[in-house]
Order: structure tokens, then sequence, then C-alpha cells
């Protein structure tokens, strides 16, 4: 970051704190849709077999990237970033997916782009698993609602900017760089926007 202007505002996410917000979310989110399931569709049925298992961790899986792809479809659709500056990878030593970008956006963009997995992965697979009556689904989504903990951290504090001002994500760390707008043109003549 030191050939960048100094940040008006930096947005830096605790990964502890969040880690136990994300359980807390989790937690709720499975009592609340299981507890919908039962009044919805009535009694109470849950069996463990070894495909429901694969199916469980297939699901997983998949919705976790689906998570970080949402996050640069919204890069793409409400920041206007080209797909060949997006990067989205795996950080093993911080035990994180990410989806990331090198292009400004501004805070309204880079806030709707935050929230759109948590619908999309989150609340919409919810939706669909109350209507089949799909405990898997419902429990996968529980823990992508918990999952999006981070994102809404980081949202959190956009909120509290102006919508004009300009967001630079970091490209390693959970970690936003948030600018007035005066700074915008400095900055993308040093990262080439």
């Amino acid at each position: 970051m030191n050939e960048f202007p100094e940040p008006d505002k930096i947005i830096e996410v605790d990964l502890p704190k969040v880690a136990k917000r994300s359980l807390v979310f989790t937690g709720g989110a499975f009592v609340l849709l299981w507890f919908l399931k039962f009044f919805l569709i009535g009694g109470f049925a849950f069996s463990i077999s070894w495909w429901s298992f694969v199916y469980f961790i297939v699901g997983y899986i998949l919705l976790i990237i689906l998570h970080e792809f949402f996050h640069l479809l919204g890069f793409r659709a409400f920041g206007g970033v080209p797909w060949r500056r997006m990067v989205v990878g795996v950080n093993l030593k911080m035990g994180i997916a990410y989806a990331t970008t090198n292009q400004l956006m501004t805070n309204q963009a880079i806030r709707k782009a935050l929230l759109l997995p948590f619908w999309m992965t989150g609340i919409l697979p919810a939706i669909i698993g109350l209507s089949i009556g799909s405990g898997l689904l419902i429990t996968l989504s529980a823990l992508l609602i918990g999952g999006a903990a981070g994102d809404f951290a980081m949202y959190k504090e956009l909120k509290e900017l102006p919508d004009d001002w300009v967001v630079k994500d970091d490209p390693e760390l959970p970690k936003l760089y948030a600018y007035t707008p005066e700074k915008k043109v400095g900055l993308e003549n040093k990262i080439g926007n």
C-alpha cells in the first residue's frame, strides 16, 4: 500500500470476532429454519446416511464456491469491474475463501457486492429448502448465512461512509481502504483503472 495515498479510512475484519459472530449467525439461522420447516411441513424427521453426508460435503463446497462467484458477479454488475481484473482463491493459513479485485469501486457498489452472496447462497437456498422440505438444503443455507458474517462486518463499517467514496480491496488480507472522491483520479492513475 505504500505507493498509494494514505486512506481516509481502513476497514479491517477482526477474524476471531467474526468467527464467533459466524457461529451465532449459523446457530440462529439453523434453529429458525428448522423451526420454520417443522411449522410449515409438520413433524420432525432426521436421518443421516453415507449419501446424505456426501451430498452435504459436496453441497457445502459448491455453495462456498458460489458464494465467492457471487462476490465476483457483484463486482461486475454493481462496480463495472472487468472479469480479468478479478481474483478468487483460498487462504489456507487464515482459513478463508476470497474474491477480490484491484479496481476501485464506489462504496455503494462494493456494499451491494458484499451482500449478494448472502442472498443467493444463504437466503435463496433456505427458501428453496423450506418449499421442498429439504433438511439438507436448510442446514447448508444456515451455514452459508453464518458464513456471511465477515461480509456483514465490512458492510456495517462501509455503511457509515458516503456512497460516493471509493474503496480498494486489499489483495491478501480481509481489509478495505476507503478514500474520499477527491483522491479517486490519483488512485486510478496508480492502479490503471
